[in-house]
């Protein structure tokens, strides 16, 4: 923003608050339906424009689902109403009917993702249905683990043991109290998937092969940084520290231009740069220590918050009063049509033609708002 004097001025926290008011309410428009003939849910169609069979649900993608309920719990946390706290459950309730056979699945990062949500959910909302879903959801990520390795796989089944799994069933070991498990991950995660060179985290590594994939994801680092967070926070243990500095500048110089953070996508990864985004703004306001070295890097964390917030910001398209954010938050925002769904895939989505259409890609508009209130309001 700039003063009539020509001077940048910062959007207060209260500011932050309203336009996160404005991105949960055009998910809310946009997107969310009741489950077909089912009181009481509610889900997030996958597209808008939407085609037929994303109104009817026949995609309906679990892990944005589980993004969607953390996003829930964002906005209900910031200003708590009824209505907030009511769709919470309506949310875990309505995945929990499309997924027919209960609340797991066969894929280690999907029930993780949605084991974060919902412990969110109870813990600072007190949404107590949710518990026998923890319960099943907690049992199945533990049983997952494969000691021989030190780490659960993508899939049952699979090979591959990757940053996009074990990170969040690391972050929700630890929140659920299981910190020595968390550890484990942790210090796998470290060992077997961070380029020395860079200091960032490769995707996965294909197991007892050792062959390594050595992609980099935004979403990787987030949610190392979540998990290392995590632990120095419980543990006290100086390398989860040493570890959340080093990737906080590892993130700083390779991943952003200008404090903003690069990329684009659609399909899942428009979701990998809301989740980098949620867990920087964590380590912005949870990371400990007193010393110029931890101050600092809670200080760059929050400006790669707010410096990319503001740039989705302006980029946005307004859309009868309501934002719409683009893939890339650098660039201006497209208005996208109906045409050109993205298709799952090898247990992966596509992106649309347009990638503003995908539910993903405004779920992390939505995290981003949601963040940079979160560290302004700190004070950060």
């Amino acid at each position: 923003m700039t003063s009539r004097t020509g001077r940048n001025i910062e959007p207060t926290a209260a500011l932050w608050s309203e336009r996160a008011d404005l991105a949960e309410s055009a998910i809310l428009s946009r997107h969310l339906r009741t489950l077909v003939g089912v009181p009481g849910t509610q889900l997030g169609v996958v597209g808008w424009p939407a085609t037929k069979r994303e109104r009817l649900f026949a995609f309906w993608h679990y892990w944005w689902q589980a993004h969607l309920v953390d996003c829930a719990v964002d906005a209900a946390n910031r200003a708590p109403t009824p209505a907030r706290q009511r769709r919470l459950w309506s949310i875990a309730h309505g995945m929990r009917m499309r997924n027919i056979t209960g609340w797991t699945n066969n894929y280690y990062d999907d029930m993780a993702w949605l084991t974060i949500s919902l412990e969110r959910a109870e813990r600072t909302q007190g949404v107590s249905e949710v518990r026998g879903a923890l319960l099943a959801l907690e049992k199945a990520l533990v049983n997952g683990f494969e000691p021989q390795f030190g780490a659960v796989p993508w899939r049952k089944g699979s090979d591959f043991f990757n940053a996009p799994a074990n990170g969040p069933v690391g972050i929700a070991m630890a929140r659920l109290g299981r910190y020595g498990r968390a550890q484990e991950i942790a210090d796998w995660l470290d060992e077997h998937l961070r380029d020395k060179e860079t200091g960032l985290i490769f995707d996965g590594i294909h197991l007892p092969s050792g062959e390594v994939e050595t992609p980099v994801y935004s979403y990787c680092q987030g949610v190392v940084l979540g998990l290392e967070t995590e632990l120095a926070v419980h543990t006290g243990e100086p390398r989860h520290t040493e570890r959340a500095l080093r990737l906080i500048d590892a993130i700083d110089e390779h991943l952003t231009a200008g404090g903003i953070v690069t990329g684009d996508g659609g399909g899942d990864g428009g979701l990998f740069n809301g989740i980098l985004i949620r867990y920087v703004a964590l380590a912005a306001v949870m990371l400990p220590g007193d010393e110029t070295v931890h101050i600092d890097a809670r200080r760059k964390a929050a400006t790669i918050v707010r410096r990319s917030a503001t740039a989705a910001w302006e980029h946005r398209l307004d859309v009868e009063g309501e934002p719409l954010f683009g893939a890339d938050w650098r660039q201006p925002a497209r208005l996208p049509g109906i045409a050109g769904a993205g298709i799952f895939e090898g247990g992966s989505v596509s992106a649309s033609r347009s990638p503003e259409r995908d539910l993903s890609v405004q779920l992390s508009g939505w995290k981003l708002m949601e963040a940079a209130h979160t560290v302004t309001a700190a004070g950060l």
